[in-house]
């Protein structure tokens, strides 16, 4: 396993989100716990759908 995916799991598991337990990050596979850290650290996920670019009507 990749040494800095192994150090987004060690994070995860010390503090896992909320609903998670330290054993679901444990069991995770390795393209799950990034996926995980995408989301729960891309700030470009708001909800901003319409604010700009092109609408279909």
């Amino acid at each position: 396993m990749n040494p800095s995916t192994e150090k987004l799991r060690e994070k995860y598991i010390n503090n896992p989100p909320e609903g998670m337990t330290s054993e679901d990050i444990r069991c995770m596979s390795e393209d799950d716990l990034l996926d995980m850290d995408y989301f729960l650290n891309d700030d470009d996920l708001d909800d901003d759908f319409g604010e700009e670019g092109f609408y279909i009507f």
